[in-house]
């Protein structure tokens, strides 16, 4: 029997001595809305040869800010990152998918889940989820103070 029967239902665990750390073929979610879709490029490395974590964090705040926009009806600015986990290194040459879901509706602001999937330069196809964030952005007036969010 092979390494791979035994990985939960939906992911296929890559070959090598940390197959269990790597999961493949990871399904992308269906309760989130797909947002943003980049392809990181050599200018964007570490030294490391990996992407640097802060072009990863800009690249989740612009896809976080999609959904609030369409609360915020104007304006708004990012006032928490409450969450950020990096799961897995992104690659130049990486196929990123931003997927995005409210997750609370305040009276001045809207939290929202971002979720990160990789598809590998050579693994077409195949999803590694490589980053999970969680941010509050808030409405804001021309002079940059909370406003309410009128909802209809």
């Amino acid at each position: 029997m092979s390494s791979e029967s035994s990985a939960p239902t939906g992911i296929t665990a890559e070959a090598g001595a940390h197959a269990d750390a790597h999961p493949l073929n990871v399904h992308l979610p269906t309760d989130k809305e797909l947002v943003l879709k980049v392809i990181p490029m050599p200018g964007d490395c570490n030294a490391n040869g990996d992407i640097f974590g802060g072009w990863v964090m800009a690249q989740v705040d612009l896809a976080g800010s999609v959904l609030p926009a369409r609360y915020a009806n104007g304006r708004m600015a990012t006032v928490a990152v409450n969450q950020f986990v990096f799961k897995q290194p992104v690659r130049v040459g990486d196929i990123l998918s931003f997927f995005s879901s409210v997750s609370r509706i305040g009276t001045t602001s809207v939290t929202v889940q971002v979720e990160v999937y990789a598809e590998r330069f050579r693994s077409q196809g195949r999803y590694i989820k490589v980053t999970e964030a969680s941010l509050t952005y808030v409405a804001i007036d021309d002079s940059g103070r909370p406003r309410k969010i009128v909802r209809d």
